[in-house]
């Protein structure tokens, strides 16, 4: 994979004025002009030295042990295959495999928070105090009609005193429900034609104009994160930036644009934050095998795991299971991903880490039965009932079965290797709501047990 590994002249003048930038910023000026290609845990400090949304970055990890159920051969998605959750389980230099545990873990990022949970608290953890700074006014992004990501940055600006719209894939549902529901509640919806809708780029910045009027500004998100970088302003040279309490009705509209999914650089941060959390001795450490998997909507979670752990020399391997595109599509948004990332921070890196960096970081996988996105199979609401009895877990069969799925397939393939399998849980449970609406039959036929 051909990808950037230098900035230009311009950007790395740019950078360089960020070593004497004042406190707060990404480094501080007590540090002065760093060494060209420092160490990964240096970079990282640098990276992560930030405002934060979460207070703190910690998940709780469960471990799910796997038995087969004596004397069946079962049916259903997992045959006679039971599951029990260890919610504390041993971890650091503990997490020993013996030959006859089948096991996989799995990081409880569903827990965050009741709306803004799983991948999408991480991808705006270091993006929404960037808003904040910059005196943001409206946010302005997109998805499907029942998008988790529409949900996370409605609520979260709510949360902010922030204006959030949403531009919506599709006609309006006859019944308001799930994330569908929440966007209406804590954001301004309106529902785009799928023919307007093919078309993002456009329709994302047309809307962003309206909304700021003929006085206000407009910026996409990662320019706003490099301009953050540098201490600079995104917005027109008269605006100056302030902190002062926002107030549309005195000052222009200052529009940012999210890109659908939050599949832009700045998301990366709080994955590395993750990262570098979880990487921490008395978890998963820095020494041991570790086998990430994760569902894939864009993609951007799993290239900020594989992102991060390279970075931090982590001997971690990430699996992705593809949703939503080609796997053409997703290598395409991963190059894109990383070429963003040494645009800004390559000549940081040093030699090791770069040649690590330029090429695929992302194993990216079928899930275990590949369908169009979105669809729902026979069978796969009874695994999630299954799942939510044994276990306490909520998924759903849209996005975190899948990684549920591969988790388990793999535990048993890794079973004699010194590898943990490690399930990221990226959320998305409101989901359910919108699936029951949309494939009545299955939930309407669950039984009152699951087979055994």
């Amino acid at each position: 994979m051909k990808v950037q590994t230098l900035p230009s002249k311009a950007a790395f003048a740019a950078m360089k004025k960020v070593f004497h930038s004042s406190p707060g910023q990404l480094f501080n000026s007590s540090q002065g002009v760093c060494n060209v290609g420092m160490t990964g845990e240096e970079l990282m400090l640098k990276l992560l030295d930030r405002k934060w949304t979460l207070k703190s970055p910690d998940s709780k990890i469960h471990q799910i042990v796997l038995s087969a159920i004596p004397g069946t051969h079962g049916d259903g998605l997992f045959g006679n295959i039971s599951f029990l959750n260890n919610s504390s389980p041993c971890l650091g230099d503990h997490m020993i495999k013996k030959d006859k545990d089948q096991c996989f873990y799995v990081i409880r990022d569903d827990l965050l928070h009741p709306l803004v949970n799983g991948n999408k608290a991480r991808k705006l953890d270091g993006l929404l105090p960037i808003l904040e700074d910059h005196s943001v006014t409206d946010v302005v992004t997109c998805g499907g009609c029942q998008s988790a990501h529409a949900t996370a940055v409605a609520v979260s600006c709510a949360e902010r005193g922030l204006k959030c719209h949403l531009l919506l894939r599709g006609e309006q549902p006859e019944v308001l429900t799930g994330y569908n529901l929440i966007s209406t509640i804590y954001g301004n919806v309106t529902y785009v034609p799928r023919s307007l809708y093919a078309q993002r780029t456009e329709m994302l910045k047309s809307h962003a104009h309206l909304i700021a009027g003929n006085n206000g500004h407009v910026v996409w998100c990662n320019d706003m994160f490099e301009a953050s970088l540098t201490g600079q302003t995104p917005w027109a040279s008269d605006f100056v930036q302030t902190g002062a309490h926002r107030d549309a009705d005195n000052c222009s509209r200052k529009v940012v644009i999210v890109n659908e999914g939050a599949g832009d650089c700045v998301a990366l941060l709080g994955v590395f934050r993750l990262v570098q959390y979880l990487s921490q001795d008395h978890l998963l450490g820095k020494k041991r095998a570790v086998k990430f998997i994760v569902d894939a909507g864009t993609g951007t979670t799993a290239v900020g795991l594989g992102l991060g752990a390279i970075i931090l020399g982590l001997p971690w391997e990430v699996t992705a299971v593809m949703l939503a595109d080609t796997i053409d599509g997703y290598r395409q948004h991963e190059e894109r991903l990383i070429s963003e990332f040494q645009k800004i921070f390559g000549f940081l890196l040093d030699d090791n880490t770069l040649n690590k960096v330029d090429g695929g970081i992302v194993h990216w996988a079928e899930r275990c039965q590949p369908r169009k996105f979105g669809n729902v199979l026979e069978g796969e609401v009874e695994a999630c009932k299954q799942i939510a009895q044994l276990t306490g877990i909520s998924v759903d069969p849209v996005y975190t079965l899948a990684a549920w799925e591969m988790a388990t397939l793999l535990s048993d393939k890794e079973l004699k290797e010194d590898t943990n399998v490690v399930m990221l849980h990226t959320g998305g449970t409101l989901g359910m709501f919108g699936l029951a609406q949309r494939y009545k039959s299955y939930f309407n036929g669950l039984k009152d047990g699951f087979s055994s």
